[in-house]
């Protein structure tokens, strides 16, 4: 080995060492040929510790190597596990926002459940029937009418029965039902009301409205007007004095002793404590009428009155 070359050893082995935290090792022009020896072989032995090193990191697990390069099925496959993962962590993420209206929808269907089975259940079933604004229909008798809906859950009360049995009762203008827990079965019934009494010879029937036979006697029925129209109850004479009674004040009505009318448009009424009769005309602007009637008769002395004449309203007359 000459003496150049032994010096560019000599020069390399000194950087490796200070490297590596060894103490530098210098060398002159005047260095021994055994000092030169035993520098190169310091550089030979540091050679192959750093080849050990980087074959040991190489080796090392983690560590990407040529032998360990993923194929490229490999890599799909690895591709599709890390896809399946981000799936389920977003459908994780989703269903938790709808956890909420889940768990309330879930407290709604058994809110809902549990109100059907309570209304269905047998300790809600009807153990009385209460009767409402009767007076001329005997209550007790409608209540043994409807016995068959006895035992039935409340919610489970037949409509269609109920009305079967009430409609054979012809002063029964109207009804609701109402159920009333733990187990009472509520009748409202609306009666028809009374307008006059139709006079057939000896006979006096009273009527509402609608010509339905209220009440049937041998004997004047006090406290209601007498209808004198031609043809019945089914006239239009009729249809127009009915309208004209109902729209009548109750204090005004209790005054009126009569209605008489052959047509639809002339009405007359006669008064109870009064000579005077009244030009009605047709049933049209009743309430109008009653009300410039009652304001007449009390600017003025009835007794001493022939006729009061409302026909048109705007323009009353008295005679």
């Amino acid at each position: 080995m000459t003496e150049q070359e032994t010096d560019v050893l000599e020069l390399d082995a000194a950087r490796l060492t200070s490297k590596r935290g060894a103490p530098k090792v210098t060398t002159g022009p005047r260095s021994s040929s055994a000092d030169r020896a035993s520098a190169a072989s310091t550089y030979r032995a540091s050679k192959t510790e750093d080849r050990a090193s980087t074959t040991e990191e190489r080796d090392r697990p983690g560590q990407p190597s040529d032998e360990h390069l993923l194929s490229p099925r490999e890599a799909a496959r690895l591709r599709r596990r890390h896809e399946r993962q981000e799936i389920r962590r977003f459908t994780a993420r989703k269903r938790g926002r709808h956890r909420p209206w889940v768990f309330a929808a879930a407290i709604l269907a058994a809110l809902v459940v549990v109100s059907l089975a309570g209304a269905y259940s047998p300790l809600l079933a009807v153990r009385s029937i209460e009767v409402v604004g009767a007076t001329r229909v005997d209550q007790a008798e409608i209540t043994k009418a409807l016995s068959g809906q006895m035992g039935r859950p409340l919610a489970l009360v037949d409509p269609g029965a109920v009305k079967a049995v009430l409609v054979g009762y012809p002063l029964i203008a109207s009804y609701s039902l109402e159920s009333q827990p733990p187990s009472t079965l509520v009748v409202r019934i609306v009666e028809r009301e009374p307008v006059g009494v139709l006079q057939s010879g000896t006979v006096y029937t009273l009527v509402d409205a609608a010509g339905v036979t209220i009440e049937r006697s041998d004997q004047p029925i006090a406290g209601y007007p007498t209808l004198m129209v031609a043809g019945g109850a089914t006239s239009k004479g009729f249809v127009a004095a009915a309208a004209v009674i109902r729209a009548l004040p109750a204090d005004l009505r209790a005054r009126v002793a009569s209605v008489s009318a052959s047509t639809a448009d002339d009405v007359t009424l006669t008064l109870v404590d009064s000579p005077a009769e009244v030009v009605w005309g047709s049933a049209e602007q009743s309430a109008e009428k009653a009300l410039i009637l009652a304001k007449t008769m009390a600017a003025t002395d009835p007794s001493q009155v022939n006729q009061y004449d409302v026909s048109s309203p705007s323009a009353a007359i008295v005679r």
